[in-house]
């Protein structure tokens, strides 16, 4: 049958063209409108102390969800608090596995029915992040001191982190050895001038006055760092060299008044006894059965 004049029939592959054409207009529609008033994450910052580490970001979702991806260098993006309304995540557990890897972490934004979501999420990448280098130090604290005459001694103590090590958390002074420094900060009670002495273990023994009392700190640094150096510094301690000697004075003198009662106990026996033997002595005397 001919075509009637002044009418055209599209041929089958212009047909098929438009219904494609079609399709990918109600995709790019679906997925712009699943989109809509979405805001990339942002002031993504990496929070850490002693490797508790924590991804913080902002704004605080409307209609929307992220799910945190993180990975390494070398290694493939692995999910974290998936689908969450928090701005925050905890990724220890990841950068535990290895504190001198360098990390990065994204924050990927979503429709709230994530879960039927099929097309491409915003989301905003971290800055890069190495435990070792960047974990702050937490404020260490004094485990134990003591000052005998000239000497004073004083223990850290082992603050614990989360990282492992043959099945056990390790310390500060485990993940860091000899990199790991203290400062100790001392003076006499009744002074403002301060000394100061570093060491590369937990322990120090200075020499000090006899008999003056000292108070002093501890802060922990890293010297090799260029950034993230120093800890705060731990409470004050101080020791009391009067309490020492009241207690020294206190139990010399129990001695002494210990040992003069002994004394004065004896005496009183002995004079007892010697009374009564006299007695004795003067009855037989004046006994009338006596030969005298």
């Amino acid at each position: 049958m001919a075509t009637p004049t002044g009418y055209w029939l599209p041929s089958t592959e212009t047909a098929v063209s438009r219904t494609l054409l079609l399709g990918w207009v109600l995709v790019q529609v679906a997925g712009s409108s699943g989109t809509r008033g979405v805001v990339a994450p942002y002031n993504l910052t990496w929070k850490s102390t002693n490797f508790k580490t924590i991804l913080e970001w902002e704004p605080k979702p409307i209609n929307h969800v992220y799910t945190v991806q993180i990975s390494h260098r070398l290694g493939n993006w692995k999910n974290k608090c998936y689908f969450t309304t928090n701005t925050e995540c905890d990724l220890t557990d990841e950068i535990v596995k290895d504190v001198k890897q360098t990390y990065s972490a994204r924050v990927l934004v979503m429709p709230a029915n994530a879960t039927d979501y099929a097309g491409e999420p915003v989301y905003t990448k971290s800055p890069a992040f190495t435990p070792y280098l960047d974990t702050n130090l937490g404020r260490p604290a004094i485990q134990s001191f003591e000052q005998v005459g000239t000497k004073l001694n004083v223990v850290v103590q082992g603050s614990r982190t989360l990282v492992k090590g043959n099945g056990t958390f390790l310390s500060l002074r485990d993940v860091f050895g000899k990199d790991l420094n203290y400062i100790l900060y001392y003076w006499k009670s009744s002074s403002t001038g301060k000394k100061t002495v570093k060491s590369n273990t937990d322990e120090f023994l200075i020499d000090v006055d006899k008999g003056e009392n000292y108070c002093f700190n501890v802060q922990a640094v890293i010297p090799s760092r260029k950034v993230n150096r120093n800890s705060p510094e731990s409470l004050i301690e101080c020791t009391s060299q009067e309490k020492s000697l009241f207690t020294d004075k206190f139990f010399i003198i129990g001695a002494a008044v210990f040992v003069a009662i002994i004394v004065i106990t004896t005496l009183s026996l002995c004079l007892h006894y010697c009374r009564k033997a006299r007695a004795r002595q003067s009855s037989k005397k004046s006994s009338p059965f006596s030969l005298a």
